[in-house]
C-alpha cells in the first residue's frame, strides 16, 4: 500500500520559516515527478511547486517564487518544501503528491497526480 506522509507544519509568525517533509512508503518514487499543493478554507487545491525525478526541473507558483524551495532526496524517498518569508496568505493545508507511472516533466494540475498525502496544516499569524 502506497502512503505519503507529510510533516513539519505548524504555527509561525509572519516572516518566519518552516520546512515541510513528505516521505513515501510502499513504493519508490525516485523516478517520478513530485509536487506540493495547498488548500485554504473555501478555496480550491492549488499547485505550490513541482519537481522532476532528478530535481533538474522545478516549477513554482508565482505567489511563492523566491520564497519557497522544493527539493528531494531520492535515497530517502522524500520531498521537501522550504518555506521562507511566510505570509498570512500562505495559511493552508499543504499536501504532497506523486505522479505514477514514471513522468519526467513537472505537473501543475491536481488531476495529473495519482497519490496524495493526508496534508499538514500551516498557519501564519500576522
Amino acid at each position: 500500500q502506497v502512503q505519503l506522509v507529510e510533516s513539519g507544519g505548524g504555527l509561525v509568525q509572519t516572516g518566519g520559516s518552516l520546512r515541510l517533509s513528505c516521505t513515501a512508503s510502499g513504493r519508490t518514487f525516485s523516478s517520478n515527478t513530485l509536487g506540493w499543493f495547498r488548500q485554504a478554507p473555501g478555496k480550491e487545491r492549488d499547485i505550490v511547486a513541482s519537481i522532476t525525478w532528478n530535481g533538474g526541473v522545478t516549477y513554482y507558483a508565482d505567489s511563492v517564487k523566491g520564497r519557497f524551495t522544493i527539493s528531494r532526496d531520492n535515497a530517502k524517498n522524500t520531498v521537501y518544501l522550504q518555506m521562507n518569508s511566510l505570509k498570512p496568505e500562505d495559511t493552508a493545508v499543504y499536501y504532497c503528491a506523486a505522479r505514477w507511472p514514471v513522468r519526467t516533466t513537472v505537473a501543475v494540475r491536481v488531476s495529473q497526480y495519482d497519490y496524495w498525502g493526508q496534508g499538514t496544516q500551516v498557519t501564519v499569524s500576522s
